[in-house]
């Protein structure tokens, strides 16, 4: 019986860590001196960042006799040392005031753990906009149809899925009518918590009707509305991990700034997502950056419709995403292809909402314009790309 109580014990103190906090403190106190000036200013630091320590333990050590005993035996001290409550911590021991629930905390803790300094966490962006096009993580562009339900992002801390329809009856050219995100529960940081946007519904609340996960004073996962039914960003501090979703006409945007070592971490289960993996090449409209020409006088299948919209000559669309779109890159080009397909303006909206979200999000300038290539679908400047983009503009034009 005394065998089985002491393992069960051990076991409750090894998850409570409880030990580690106690002996932190105690290291961080053992040289100072009660007669040398000073001493409850240090002794009133290291007792903070006791109960900084006992605080983020607290759910693992509920029902430990020895936790609430420290918690107890904190209290008194602070009393009789007139420490107050808020104030700096000790920082004999970095890792252990560290605040979990922020990304950039970890990083900070991880330099000062065995004194060599990490190189900065690097980031990634992925933006869906237009009918649709998509720029993955690897700031791949490309277009595509995937009609219905698909995943963008799919990892152990955030699912993305989103729905398509089709803009125009009879063409495959597709738009987003639907966006769903789960957040996933995270340590002490948030519980689970879902995020719905659909078409004329853009809420500032997660499904369960909060705003916030987690301690609501620490704010780890927020959603702040910037304009009512129309804009909405997602700040998720304990992932480092930032989410902005738009509606423009009838249709949402997305797009996400993660870090890659979280948004790379996925099981085999999980390899279809297109931020990472792209578009499957049964849906692509684009060929490796090129939109395709029609072949045999006849419009290629996803522009194949009896009566095509009307509305915009290639000089108009031209000069209205000019308007918003100032360098000829990727962002205009889909504007332009974007208005001769469906004839709705609100497309020069999303393109350029796009532009302004990669400006916000995405951790390199010098990326923020893509210009692809013949092949690879990378970044570049090939005018062959535009030419071919110009061509297709024309023929549209001649069918419409």
């Amino acid at each position: 019986l005394l065998s089985v109580s002491c393992l069960g014990d051990c076991q409750l103190h090894t998850s409570c860590g409880i030990q580690k906090c106690t002996t932190d403190f105690v290291s961080s106190t053992s040289h100072l001196d009660a007669a040398l000036e000073g001493f409850d200013r240090e002794f009133c630091k290291a007792l903070r960042a006791y109960s900084v320590c006992t605080y983020r333990n607290s759910k693992a050590c509920r029902g430990n006799l020895v936790y609430h005993s420290a918690v107890l035996g904190i209290n008194d001290l602070m009393t009789q040392r007139n420490c107050t409550k808020d104030g700096p911590t000790s920082s004999t021991n970095p890792e252990m005031t560290r605040d979990p629930c922020n990304y950039s905390g970890h990083t900070e803790a991880r330099e000062h753990h065995g004194g060599e300094k990490t190189p900065p966490p690097t980031y990634l962006f992925c933006g869906l906009f237009g009918d649709p096009h998509l720029r993955t993580f690897k700031d791949h562009f490309q277009t595509c149809k995937v009609e219905g339900a698909w995943p963008l992002i799919d990892n152990n801390y955030l699912s993305v899925q989103v729905t398509n329809v089709p803009v125009v009856p009879g063409f495959s050219a597709t738009a987003t009518n639907k966006i769903t995100i789960i957040f996933k529960s995270y340590q002490d940081c948030t519980d689970q918590k879902v995020y719905q946007a659909m078409t004329d519904d853009l809420p500032a609340a997660f499904v369960d009707g909060t705003t916030s996960g987690g301690d609501g004073s620490t704010r780890s996962l927020h959603i702040v509305e910037k304009v009512s039914g129309k804009y909405v960003e997602m700040h998720a501090r304990y992932i480092g991990t930032t989410v902005f979703i738009r509606q423009l006409g009838r249709y949402l945007t997305l797009a996400v700034r993660m870090p890659q070592e979280l948004a790379m971490a996925y099981g085999e289960s999980q390899d279809l997502q297109l931020c990472v993996q792209g578009c499957p090449s049964s849906e692509r409209i684009d060929q490796t950056g090129h939109l395709p020409l029609p072949v045999g006088g006849k419009l290629p299948p996803w522009g194949a419709v009896s009566h095509p919209p009307l509305g915009y000559t290639l000089e108009t669309a031209t000069t209205k995403c000019h308007e918003k779109i100032l360098v000829k890159d990727i962002y205009f080009h889909s504007c332009v292809f974007d208005l001769l397909t469906t004839g709705d303006a609100n497309f020069t909206a999303a393109a350029h909402s796009a532009l302004q979200d990669v400006e916000a999000l995405h951790p390199s300038k010098e990326h923020w314009h893509v210009f692809p290539r013949s092949g690879g679908g990378g970044l570049g400047r090939d005018s062959k790309f535009f030419v071919s983009l110009g061509l297709l503009c024309l023929i549209l034009v001649a069918y419409l």
